[in-house]
């Protein structure tokens, strides 16, 4: 068999899209080469926004049969595995923590893959091979980590550098449990909380908010001009700008309309709010938000019930609808554990993350149990 190569990318557009999305499987669209290549050309990604790409791929002759997203990071914004207070204590000891290596999706905790290989490339060699890639790095990156990957992708990780370090969190996921309709999910409930639910509901509608679903085509420049307001409003209550721009979302219509669905409220046939979100062919991933309005129950309608509805009518099995929020437990989410593999190259740094890591799991192991007492479903 000819063998690996192994080659670094210094942006998405050095190799075709063609080639990138046939590795890819359609149930992961922030792995396509539109995805990753808009936050590059939008100047989203970039060595002035911090992250320097340094895509790894791996060739066959001609063929490429490897691709995995990777950047040298200069600080730890827009990962949402947090790992600041590792930096600070290794500067505070006379190290340097950045730049870093980092194989993740910018700015999406959203769990996927992370490599894609064709059909007959081994696994454990395609990872050993990688693997000499970022410990050659190790020279001048402090630490290389892998962010939100699969659990099959973890195992597999591991089998080839046992001395990853894993480190768990918490999401919280709808999956259709052949509930049939929004009617049917509700049946499931108990009685408290599809009350619950139904009060929300006609609460939205009591202030005269009206919703509606665009997909693809039917999300038009004025659509998208309108969520890019309301997203931005988001973080600007917070007092910054969003690490996206309008260029970003617009090249995902031009490039990959057909993985874009926009939920869009309205008062008075007028937009006021809107959800951004992207699917594959099994699972809506619920992304980017932000709301003209302060409403009640809005966010609970425009997030979450709207994602699971169109789940539903579409067949899709799961609806991922972003970080954080134990509200979503009495909404019918239901907590997954998620893991990231860190490799930190100075071992006195790494025995530290070690230490914190095994705490970590401990607690994040319980948390996720005791979470799974709060779905409302009936027993």
């Amino acid at each position: 068999m000819t063998q690996l190569v192994l080659q670094e990318l210094p942006a998405m557009e050095a190799v075709p899209a063609a080639a990138w999305n046939a590795l890819i499987g359609d149930d992961h669209p922030f792995l396509r080469h539109e995805f990753l290549h808009a936050l590059e050309a939008s100047g989203s990604v970039s060595p002035a926004t911090g992250w320097v790409p340094r895509h790894l791929t791996l060739w066959q002759g001609e063929a490429l049969v490897g691709v995995m997203p990777h950047y040298h990071k200069h600080h730890s914004f827009g990962e949402y595995v947090f790992d600041w207070n590792w930096a600070d204590a290794w500067e505070r000891a006379g190290g340097r923590y950045y730049p870093k290596g980092l194989t993740a999706i910018p700015y999406t905790p959203a769990p996927g893959p992370r490599l894609a290989l064709a059909d007959g490339i081994d696994p454990l060699a395609a990872r050993e091979r990688l693997a000499t890639a970022w410990e050659g790095e190790a020279a001048g990156l402090s630490s290389w980590h892998l962010l939100f990957a699969e659990a099959a992708e973890v195992a597999t990780w591991q089998a080839v550098r046992p001395g990853l370090l894993a480190r768990h969190g918490v999401q919280f996921q709808w999956h259709d449990a052949g509930y049939g309709d929004f009617d049917g999910f509700l049946a499931a409930m108990t009685s408290k909380r599809r009350k619950a639910i139904r009060r929300e509901r006609r609460l939205v509608a009591d202030q005269g908010l009206t919703l509606h679903r665009l997909a693809g085509e039917a999300i038009d420049p004025v659509a998208l001009a309108h969520f890019f307001r309301c997203y931005e409003i988001t973080y600007l209550e917070r007092g910054r700008h969003g690490y996206l721009n309008l260029d970003f979302f617009q090249r995902l219509r031009a490039t990959m309309p057909e993985s874009l669905l926009l939920v869009q409220a309205r008062l008075d046939d007028k937009p006021v709010a809107a959800v951004l979100c992207l699917q594959g062919t099994r699972t809506l991933y619920g992304r980017y938000w932000g709301s003209e309005v302060m409403a009640d129950c809005l966010h609970f309608e425009a997030c979450y019930y709207q994602g699971i509805e169109h789940c539903l009518e579409r067949g899709l099995a799961v609806f991922d609808p972003g970080t954080q929020g134990e509200h979503k437990l009495a909404r019918g989410f239901a907590p997954r554990l998620l893991t990231s593999l860190h490799h930190i190259a100075d071992p006195r740094l790494g025995d530290a993350v070690a230490r914190f890591c095994e705490g970590e799991r401990r607690q994040v192991r319980a948390y996720c149990t005791a979470a799974e007492q709060g779905l409302p479903f009936r027993t």
